[in-house]
Parts: structure tokens; C-alpha cells; sequence
């Protein structure tokens, strides 16, 4: 039997899970992923699988579909099975070439979506990713701000060009 639980006040939406998993330390995110393996029965619905994909994009001009380059890319999709048979589904498709990262990242999106037992130790791992994120951003942004060139000040002066 499949279910569905609203998600708690202040969770991050389902799609944003394996960007914040990415932006913690992999072997926290394994870890986690084994403890959670551990309390319940997992089976591999794809096989973690990593390789290259090819990177498909449409020229804007002409509409045309071209293929600038590859890019990394790990899949894997698993069903876990808690121990009073509540079934969910997980999957993670990253740019990246870790399979086992996948993987751990797919258990852990089953658990969550179906907030099955240990779900709660998932959530500090959340938090920490969306925290990285945050202060990358940040630093993103401040070194921005100081590249910044202010050209209100050209133009001023009285010799313009206006013959």
C-alpha cells in the first residue's frame, strides 16, 4: 500500500531534496542512507547506473535541436519497504558520476516522500545542505557586489557631444 503524507510546515518541496543531499559531505548523506537501509527492506527498481549524457539543447534562431557537449550523470530509482509494509518510491538523477551517491540520495527520497520511520534523521541533513547553499549564494553575491562598476558618473561632464 502506497500513501501519501502532507510534508511538515517549512520543508523544502520534493525537487530541491537531491540538490541540498549534493551540497552536504557524501559520506554524510551514505551514512544516513545505510542507517535508513538498514531499518527497512530496499530493492533497486533501476540499477545505479553512471556515465554521460549528452547535453541537448535548441538553437534559438533557427529552433533546431544540437548536442554542445556531454555532462556526468548518476540515476537510480529503489522502493523501500517499511516493516509494516508501507511502500514508497524514491529516485535521484544527478549531474554527477557517483552511482552510489545515487543511490544513497534515491533511499533517502523514498524515506522522506513517504515519511516512513527514521524520516526525522533526514531532515537535519536537509537543513544543513539548504545552509551550505545559502552561504555559497552569499558568497556569490558579495563577490558580485564588489565587481560592480558604477557608470552614473560618465556622461557628466559639460562637453557632450550633441552637435
Amino acid at each position: 500500500m502506497t500513501l501519501t503524507y502532507p510534508m511538515p510546515e517549512g520543508m523544502p518541496v520534493r525537487a530541491q531534496w537531491p540538490r541540498l543531499l549534493l551540497a552536504c559531505p557524501p559520506e554524510s548523506v551514505r551514512a544516513l542512507a545505510r542507517r535508513l537501509c538498514e531499518q527497512h527492506a530496499v530493492q533497486d527498481i533501476q540499477l545505479p547506473q553512471s556515465g554521460l549524457a549528452l547535453l541537448k539543447l535548441r538553437d534559438s534562431a533557427q529552433g533546431e535541436a544540437y548536442y554542445p557537449g556531454e555532462v556526468p550523470l548518476a540515476v537510480a530509482r529503489v522502493r523501500v519497504t517499511s516493516a509494516d509494509g508501507t511502500l514508497s518510491e524514491g529516485a535521484a538523477q544527478l549531474l554527477d558520476d557517483r552511482a552510489s551517491l545515487a543511490r544513497a540520495i534515491a533511499v533517502i527520497d523514498a524515506v522522506l516522500a513517504g515519511q516512513l520511520p527514521g524520516h526525522e534523521a533526514a531532515l537535519p541533513v536537509l537543513a544543513a545542505g539548504q545552509a551550505r547553499l545559502s552561504e555559497q549564494k552569499a558568497q556569490r553575491q558579495a563577490l558580485l557586489a564588489t565587481t560592480r562598476v558604477d557608470f552614473s558618473l560618465l556622461g557628466t561632464t559639460e562637453e557632450d557631444d550633441d552637435e
